[in-house]
């Protein structure tokens, strides 16, 4: 097993988990699973009606640091409106609806995310291979939220969850008063945490974002628990916000 890593920033991000076109389109606080793997199988040209290659990712292992939680952003939209019968938003049976469709979109915004990818060998250097030269690009969450670059940080790592603790550049500065040589950052695990972090206590969350089926006319999901912790993570990994990219670029390419 190994992995690589992400780093999930933009200007706006959205993990929809539970609203399914409806008039509230929710995000979860986080990444959903559902969306990250819908990532890779659309970077790797995976249709969505290819349910057999949906089971490639089973053994992938997801661990999130969240560097930036961002602030939770509602936007009134509507499609349609003040238009002709014929030129309002379609429907499902192939007529217009007639009127205007009003949704309340949620979105993160300026939030940073990074993740520990971890599968077996061959299906990590395939994954890495097409989040640098995609089939379909990537967004986060939804198509009108783009990536900032860098995006993809490492395409193999031998122990992707420990760069998260002593090695990727935090996306935040030193909080003002604190001092030693570790600062509380939030971590969402698949597992219990082990290891070194089997003493931290862990909150089971529950979420509905395990993929069944991304068909067009048949998406399913199930629940499945998530352990969110508070870890320390090495100081020197937070810096000035002028120098990130910098330091994110020289992590990239080895350099530190």
């Amino acid at each position: 097993m190994s992995g690589l890593l992400l780093r999930l920033a933009g200007p706006l991000q959205s993990w929809g988990e539970r609203s399914a076109f409806t008039a509230v389109r929710d995000t979860a606080p986080f990444p959903t699973r559902s969306a990250l793997i819908g990532m890779f199988a659309a970077s790797e040209g995976v249709g969505r009606e290819d349910s057999a290659g949906l089971k490639r990712y089973e053994e992938v292992r997801l661990t999130v640091r969240v560097d930036r939680p961002g602030v939770l952003l509602p936007d009134y939209h509507t499609v349609g409106g003040g238009f002709p019968k014929a030129r309002t938003a379609a429907t499902s049976a192939g007529g217009n609806k007639g009127a205007a469709v009003i949704t309340r979109r949620h979105y993160l915004a300026d939030a940073v995310f990074v993740v520990a990818v971890t599968a077996p060998d061959d299906l990590t250097e395939q994954l890495a291979q097409a989040l640098r030269r995609p089939h379909w690009a990537p967004y986060l969450g939804r198509r009108s939220c783009p990536p900032d670059e860098p995006f993809l940080l490492r395409g193999h790592v031998p122990d992707p969850e420990a760069e998260l603790l002593a090695g990727v550049p935090l996306s935040r500065t030193v909080p003002r008063g604190e001092t030693g040589d570790t600062i509380p950052v939030e971590f969402l695990r698949e597992e219990p945490p082990s290891g070194a972090n089997a003493a931290r206590s862990a909150d089971i969350i529950e979420v509905n974002d395990l993929p069944v089926s991304f068909a067009q006319q048949g998406r399913a999901h199930v629940g499945r628990s998530l352990y969110r912790t508070v870890e320390p993570v090495d100081r020197g990994l937070a810096g000035p916000q002028h120098e990130l990219l910098n330091r994110l670029i020289a992590y990239a390419e080895e350099r530190v």
